[in-house]
């Protein structure tokens, strides 16, 4: 049986790995847009406008649903409803507060002056980090998708299959978000 639905799900699988390289590809082309832009030669620098406090808060919660996700993952091993209900809770609280968190950062920053108009240095900031947080966003409905689905009690194979690939972009957007702590923030934090 285990054969049958993993056959079934190669293509799904095949796509998906598909679709991160795309994503990936293009990351690259906006870290590669930030570097080259950043410091800008007029307008606010860099370690003008970051702040330590908001990229280390927004860091904890977006890196620690990795780890909660760990969870329901486990709980996918044995069918372990209360440990895929807590894992799948829990990181859609993280990624949440992520969110609340990053759209605080933006509206403090455009406050205060630093628009996406002011420079290239922050066209490409608001673009780059703007573009992760829609993906923390979409993966944040997509949990809700997934939470309701596990309440419909869809056939045992569909929703694993359907929670790994929602593993995989989950972990990608950590991913990027680590690389936008190394490359964005640290380079003008410490």
């Amino acid at each position: 049986m285990k054969e049958n639905t993993a056959y079934l799900f190669e293509d799904k699988r095949l796509g998906f790995f598909l679709y991160l390289v795309v994503e990936a590809i293009m990351f690259a082309t906006l870290f590669a847009t930030y570097i080259i832009y950043t410091p800008a030669s007029r307008g606010a620098d860099p370690s003008e406008v970051y702040e330590l406090r908001t990229v280390v808060l927004t860091s904890i919660f977006l890196l620690s649903s990795s780890g909660t996700l760990l969870i329901a993952e486990r709980g996918l091993k044995n069918w372990s409803r209360m440990k895929i209900w807590i894992g799948l809770g829990a990181t859609f609280l993280l990624g949440g507060a992520f969110m609340v968190l990053e759209v605080h950062e933006f509206y403090k920053y455009w406050s205060e002056g630093y628009t996406l108009s002011m420079n290239n240095f922050l066209s490409s900031f608001y673009v780059l980090v703007g573009l992760h947080a829609s993906h923390v966003a979409f993966g944040l409905a997509w949990m809700i998708l997934l939470m309701f689905q596990f309440t419909k009690q869809l056939p045992r194979a569909l929703f694993i299959e359907k929670h790994k690939i929602f593993n995989y972009y989950w972990h990608f957007v950590d991913v990027i978000w680590v690389l936008i702590i190394c490359i964005v923030y640290a380079p003008y934090l410490f």
